[in-house]
């Protein structure tokens, strides 16, 4: 018995228009491999699309790549995870799965007698494998999917069996999401041979007793930045008579640049990035994902001197394929200044929206921005003076309204239409 178990390609999910088919591309060469290798069938452990309603160009692609798996006589076996559902519950898995291009092994029914949810096996004829498994949803709400789960008749089925689950589990979850939602193991039902897992972005296997071999194969091609610098490529895992090997998929050459300008001055930095960028490899630089990382609070000056966009223009004539930087924990010591004592504040959000208006002059801004405006007869400084403009609740209503989410089926140039009317309404534009 030979299968792959692949998850978390995500495809559509990168706007910038340099990494728009990169998870296309990952998947099209997860796939490819699969054909080499000769496996029997293919597991995707969750969120195939980014999205319940993918792009069509890149939809037609991955149709195209289905058909072809099944003119080769290999099964794809799915769950749905977070993503591929939209708010009302819709997934164009359903799609897939009525033309015959996959096998969405979620499947069972609700004992009326005890109210459990009763799963049942896709069999893969060619292997006797026997799967099953638990879809994902936002915000952990599978979890009462499984605490309702009866798993009596999945324990006691014989043969070599498989859970697929969209899960983040508390025992397996690294460190640095402490704060990601998560379950216990003793949710999954016991005795599988192997936990196909999924929407936990990292590359982990391990044996846990009572429950087999548990496995997170990762994303197929990094989601963010982060992923990007840290696991520099995405992949997927093939299981082979007992034995399990991971197979990268390197669509790029990814080089992490991370600089701590703590107590350093503007010019001081940019020298480093300066030298750090002489001594990058000139060879295949048009193949190069570059990230540039930088942290710290500046011992003078101001971020804007450091002069990263001239850096990376820099770069790009160098012939580097993309830059991407991140500059969030990048600071001056003006804004460290700006403090919040939490122990004190009831109201985190109104803290620190007072803590940043006494740091500007909202007043005037809005005086200059708002009462400027040509053909606005009812915008003047009266109508805005402290008396009867409240900044705090100002900011809070402009912060509510960019909070808004976009509906199901509406284009993102309507989505970002209503939030602009919204916004001009707030302020009487």
């Amino acid at each position: 018995m030979k299968f792959a178990h692949m998850a978390d390609a995500h495809i559509g999910s990168w706007r910038e228009p340099k990494l728009k088919e990169a998870s296309l591309q990952a998947f099209m060469k997860a796939v490819n491999i699969c054909f080499e290798e000769n496996v029997d069938f293919i597991l995707i452990s969750g969120d195939l699309f980014n999205t319940s309603l993918p792009v069509i160009d890149q939809l037609k692609e991955v149709v195209k790549k289905l058909k072809q798996i099944k003119e080769k006589n290999i099964l794809v076996y799915v769950i749905p995870g977070s993503h591929d559902f939209s708010p009302s519950g819709k997934t164009m898995l359903d799609v897939l799965e009525n033309a015959g291009l996959l096998i969405n092994v979620v499947k069972g029914k609700v004992d009326e007698e005890t109210g459990k949810l009763i799963l049942n096996f896709s069999i893969n004829e060619k292997t006797g494998a026997k799967i099953t498994g638990m879809l994902g949803k936002k915000g952990m709400l599978e979890k009462k999917f499984y605490e309702s789960l009866n798993t009596d008749n999945l324990e006691q089925e014989e043969g070599f069996k498989i859970f697929m689950f969209h899960t983040s589990l508390t025992e397996l979850k690294p460190k640095d999401l402490a704060e990601m939602d998560s379950a216990p193991i003793s949710l999954l039902p016991k005795g599988f041979n192997y936990y196909a897992g999924g929407h936990v972005h990292i590359i982990r296997k391990e044996k846990i007793e009572g429950y087999g071999l548990i496995v997170y194969p990762g994303p197929l091609f990094p989601n963010n930045f982060k992923e990007i610098e840290e696991l520099k490529h995405g992949g997927f895992y093939i299981w082979d008579e007992g034995k399990i090997e991971y197979y990268g998929i390197p669509l790029y050459n990814v080089v992490s640049i991370i600089v701590d300008c703590h107590h350093k001055s503007p010019q001081e930095v940019r020298k480093e990035l300066l030298t750090k960028m002489d001594n990058l490899d000139e060879n295949n630089l048009n193949k190069t994902i570059i990230t540039l990382r930088l942290r710290g609070v500046l011992r003078d000056g101001k971020i804007t001197d450091i002069a990263l966009n001239e850096i990376i223009e820099r770069l790009y004539e160098k012939g580097v394929y993309f830059v991407m930087k991140n500059t969030t924990k990048l600071t001056t010591k003006e804004f460290e200044e700006v403090k919040l004592s939490l122990e004190k504040s009831h109201d985190t959000e109104d803290a620190l929206i007072k803590e940043h208006l006494s740091k500007s002059n909202m007043s005037e801004f809005l005086v200059n921005v708002i009462g400027s405006n040509e053909g606005n007869n009812n915008c003047d400084d009266d109508s805005i003076s402290e008396e009867k403009f409240d900044e705090n609740e100002f900011i809070k209503e402009i912060m509510n309204t960019l909070d808004l989410e976009k509906q199901e089926g509406e284009r993102i140039i309507d989505f970002e239409q209503r939030i602009k009317e919204n916004i001009k309404k707030k302020i009487d534009l």
